[in-house]
Protein backbone atom coordinates (compact mmCIF):
# COMPACT_ATOMS: atom_id res chain seq x y z
CA UNK A 1 0.00 0.00 0.00
CA UNK A 2 1.17 3.47 -0.86
CA UNK A 3 0.97 6.19 1.75
CA UNK A 4 -1.26 9.22 1.15
CA UNK A 5 1.93 11.25 0.56
CA UNK A 6 3.14 8.73 -2.05
CA UNK A 7 -0.21 8.84 -3.82
CA UNK A 8 -0.19 12.63 -3.79
CA UNK A 9 3.34 12.69 -5.21
CA UNK A 10 2.38 10.33 -8.06
CA UNK A 11 -0.70 12.38 -8.92
CA UNK A 12 1.43 15.55 -8.94
CA UNK A 13 4.01 13.88 -11.19
CA UNK A 14 1.25 12.79 -13.57
CA UNK A 15 -0.43 16.21 -13.70
CA UNK A 16 2.83 18.18 -14.10
CA UNK A 17 4.01 15.78 -16.81
CA UNK A 18 0.76 16.13 -18.76
CA UNK A 19 0.88 19.93 -18.48
CA UNK A 20 4.46 20.03 -19.79
CA UNK A 21 4.00 17.41 -22.53
CA UNK A 22 0.82 18.92 -23.98
CA UNK A 23 2.50 22.34 -24.07
CA UNK A 24 5.59 20.91 -25.76
CA UNK A 25 7.80 21.86 -22.81
CA UNK A 26 10.60 19.88 -21.21
CA UNK A 27 9.39 17.45 -18.55
CA UNK A 28 9.90 18.37 -14.92
CA UNK A 29 12.98 16.55 -13.61
CA UNK A 30 12.47 13.62 -11.26
CA UNK A 31 15.13 13.26 -8.58
CA UNK A 32 14.91 9.51 -7.94
CA UNK A 33 17.07 9.79 -4.81
CA UNK A 34 14.65 12.28 -3.25
CA UNK A 35 11.61 10.06 -3.80
CA UNK A 36 10.18 7.84 -1.08
CA UNK A 37 11.25 4.18 -1.26
CA UNK A 38 7.97 2.81 -2.70
CA UNK A 39 8.18 5.30 -5.59
CA UNK A 40 11.65 4.00 -6.49
CA UNK A 41 10.53 0.35 -6.56
CA UNK A 42 10.00 -1.22 -9.97
CA UNK A 43 6.22 -1.40 -10.35
CA UNK A 44 3.79 -1.34 -13.27
CA UNK A 45 1.00 1.20 -13.56
CA UNK A 46 -1.85 2.43 -15.72
CA UNK A 47 -2.89 6.07 -15.96
CA UNK A 48 -6.50 6.75 -16.93
CA UNK A 49 -7.71 10.19 -17.96
CA UNK A 50 -11.36 11.19 -18.00
CA UNK A 51 -12.99 14.43 -19.03
CA UNK A 52 -16.60 15.35 -18.33
CA UNK A 53 -17.18 11.77 -17.11
CA UNK A 54 -15.93 10.10 -20.31
CA UNK A 55 -12.72 8.25 -21.04
CA UNK A 56 -10.08 10.52 -22.59
CA UNK A 57 -7.06 8.21 -22.53
CA UNK A 58 -5.64 5.16 -20.77
CA UNK A 59 -2.12 3.81 -21.15
CA UNK A 60 -0.13 1.48 -18.95
CA UNK A 61 2.04 -1.56 -18.67
CA UNK A 62 1.80 -4.98 -17.09
CA UNK A 63 5.46 -5.60 -16.29
CA UNK A 64 7.47 -3.72 -13.65
CA UNK A 65 10.24 -2.32 -15.87
CA UNK A 66 11.21 0.91 -14.09
CA UNK A 67 10.76 2.84 -10.85
CA UNK A 68 7.08 3.52 -10.18
CA UNK A 69 7.45 7.33 -10.36
CA UNK A 70 8.97 7.08 -13.86
CA UNK A 71 6.39 4.49 -14.92
CA UNK A 72 3.57 6.84 -13.89
CA UNK A 73 5.23 9.78 -15.64
CA UNK A 74 5.62 7.81 -18.87
CA UNK A 75 2.07 6.48 -18.83
CA UNK A 76 0.53 9.85 -17.93
CA UNK A 77 2.15 11.35 -21.02
CA UNK A 78 1.12 8.32 -23.08
CA UNK A 79 -2.49 8.55 -21.92
CA UNK A 80 -2.57 12.23 -22.89
CA UNK A 81 -0.77 12.03 -26.22
CA UNK A 82 -0.54 8.45 -27.48
CA UNK A 83 -3.81 6.58 -26.87
CA UNK A 84 -4.75 5.63 -30.45
CA UNK A 85 -8.46 5.83 -29.65
CA UNK A 86 -8.31 9.60 -29.11
CA UNK A 87 -6.67 12.71 -30.56
CA UNK A 88 -3.85 14.08 -28.38
CA UNK A 89 -4.91 16.19 -25.41
CA UNK A 90 -4.40 19.90 -26.02
CA UNK A 91 -3.33 22.36 -23.29
CA UNK A 92 -6.83 23.90 -23.00
CA UNK A 93 -8.23 20.48 -21.99
CA UNK A 94 -5.77 19.79 -19.19
CA UNK A 95 -7.64 21.64 -16.39
CA UNK A 96 -10.75 19.49 -17.07
CA UNK A 97 -8.85 16.18 -16.95
CA UNK A 98 -9.37 13.85 -14.02
CA UNK A 99 -6.38 11.58 -13.37
CA UNK A 100 -6.66 8.05 -12.00
CA UNK A 101 -3.62 5.89 -11.30
CA UNK A 102 -3.70 2.10 -10.93
CA UNK A 103 -0.58 0.42 -9.49
CA UNK A 104 -0.51 -3.26 -10.39
CA UNK A 105 0.65 -6.41 -8.69
CA UNK A 106 2.63 -8.77 -10.93
CA UNK A 107 0.21 -10.77 -13.14
CA UNK A 108 -0.08 -14.48 -12.26
CA UNK A 109 -1.52 -17.36 -14.27
CA UNK A 110 -5.04 -18.44 -13.36
CA UNK A 111 -4.92 -22.23 -13.16
CA UNK A 112 -7.94 -23.81 -14.82
CA UNK A 113 -8.75 -26.75 -17.07
CA UNK A 114 -12.18 -25.71 -18.32
CA UNK A 115 -14.01 -22.46 -19.05
CA UNK A 116 -16.25 -23.18 -16.06
CA UNK A 117 -13.23 -23.45 -13.75
CA UNK A 118 -11.93 -20.14 -15.10
CA UNK A 119 -15.25 -18.41 -14.46
CA UNK A 120 -15.30 -19.80 -10.91
CA UNK A 121 -11.73 -18.64 -10.28
CA UNK A 122 -12.22 -15.02 -11.35
CA UNK A 123 -13.03 -12.42 -8.72
CA UNK A 124 -15.16 -9.67 -10.25
CA UNK A 125 -14.26 -6.16 -9.04
CA UNK A 126 -10.95 -7.53 -7.65
CA UNK A 127 -9.09 -9.09 -10.57
CA UNK A 128 -7.62 -7.32 -13.53
CA UNK A 129 -7.46 -9.90 -16.31
CA UNK A 130 -4.96 -10.50 -19.11
CA UNK A 131 -5.64 -12.78 -22.07
CA UNK A 132 -2.55 -13.88 -23.97
CA UNK A 133 -2.40 -15.97 -27.14
CA UNK A 134 0.81 -16.00 -29.15
CA UNK A 135 1.76 -12.41 -29.91
CA UNK A 136 -1.69 -11.07 -29.01
CA UNK A 137 -2.46 -9.74 -25.56
CA UNK A 138 -5.17 -7.61 -23.97
CA UNK A 139 -6.10 -6.57 -20.47
CA UNK A 140 -8.95 -5.02 -18.55
CA UNK A 141 -8.31 -3.31 -15.24
CA UNK A 142 -10.52 -4.40 -12.33
CA UNK A 143 -12.44 -1.13 -12.71
CA UNK A 144 -13.95 -2.49 -15.96
CA UNK A 145 -16.07 -4.90 -13.88
CA UNK A 146 -18.15 -1.85 -12.85
CA UNK A 147 -19.36 -1.45 -16.44
CA UNK A 148 -19.24 -5.15 -17.41
CA UNK A 149 -20.23 -7.20 -14.33
CA UNK A 150 -21.03 -10.44 -16.18
CA UNK A 151 -17.86 -12.63 -16.32
CA UNK A 152 -18.73 -14.22 -19.68
CA UNK A 153 -19.36 -10.85 -21.31
CA UNK A 154 -16.21 -9.47 -19.64
CA UNK A 155 -14.09 -12.28 -21.14
CA UNK A 156 -15.80 -12.01 -24.55
CA UNK A 157 -15.07 -8.28 -24.71
CA UNK A 158 -11.49 -8.92 -23.63
CA UNK A 159 -11.13 -11.58 -26.35
CA UNK A 160 -12.39 -9.07 -28.89
CA UNK A 161 -9.98 -6.42 -27.58
CA UNK A 162 -7.19 -8.97 -28.11
CA UNK A 163 -8.23 -9.18 -31.77
CA UNK A 164 -9.71 -12.68 -31.50
CA UNK A 165 -13.19 -14.15 -31.68
CA UNK A 166 -15.57 -13.58 -28.77
CA UNK A 167 -15.13 -17.15 -27.55
CA UNK A 168 -11.31 -17.16 -27.73
CA UNK A 169 -11.09 -17.09 -23.92
CA UNK A 170 -12.52 -20.63 -23.90
CA UNK A 171 -9.57 -22.00 -25.92
CA UNK A 172 -6.86 -24.00 -24.12
CA UNK A 173 -4.29 -22.05 -26.17
CA UNK A 174 -5.22 -18.78 -24.42
CA UNK A 175 -3.36 -18.03 -21.21
CA UNK A 176 -5.32 -16.16 -18.56
CA UNK A 177 -3.52 -14.08 -15.96
CA UNK A 178 -4.85 -11.91 -13.18
CA UNK A 179 -3.55 -9.07 -11.06
CA UNK A 180 -4.84 -6.63 -8.47
CA UNK A 181 -4.50 -2.87 -8.40
CA UNK A 182 -4.20 -0.12 -5.89
CA UNK A 183 -6.31 2.60 -7.49
CA UNK A 184 -6.44 6.27 -6.51
CA UNK A 185 -7.34 9.53 -8.19
CA UNK A 186 -7.47 13.28 -7.81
Amino acid sequence: MLSPADRSTLLTIARESIVAATAGRKLPPLDADALAGPLREHRASFVTLTSDGGLRGCIGGLEPLMPLALDVQEHAIGAALDDPRFPPVVPAEVPRLHIEISVLTVPALVPHRTPEELLAALRPHVDGVVLRQGYRRATFLPQVWEKVPDPVTFLEMLSEKMGASLDAWRSPSVEVLRYEVEEFSE
